[in-house]
């Protein structure tokens, strides 16, 4: 089945960046269409953006202008740039190989933006 394992997360000011990354044991992400979802405490689970395998993005509104979705294909990760962070962006963020957790979820990477 392979284990989603993000990294990357970590305490940041507002207005702050990270990069986060996702890989997927004993699968080839470039043909799966990566997710990245969130889930700040108290509340569900919520969608961040996505990739397809041909490259394409979708973005939630939330976040659109400021995360960019993309891919390293030739280190079998999908990357989250997070950019001019905002408190409301803390949460435990988790990748996604297909639509919510298709293929189970892993431990996720805590985000913590301070202002």
């Amino acid at each position: 089945q392979g284990q989603l394992v993000e990294s990357g997360g970590g305490l940041v000011q507002v207005g702050g960046s990270l990069r986060l990354s996702c890989g997927f044991s004993g699968h080839i992400l470039g043909r799966i269409p990566m997710y990245w979802y969130r889930q700040a405490q108290g509340k569900q689970r919520e969608f961040v953006a996505r990739i397809t395998s041909a490259g394409d993005t979708w973005y939630a509104d939330s976040v659109k202008g400021r995360f960019t979705i993309f891919r390293a294909n030739d280190r079998n990760l999908v990357y989250l740039e997070l950019n001019s962070l905002k408190a409301e962006d803390t949460a435990v963020y988790y990748c996604s190989a297909g639509p919510e957790g298709s293929s189970g979820w892993g431990q996720g990477t805590q985000v913590t933006v301070s202002s």
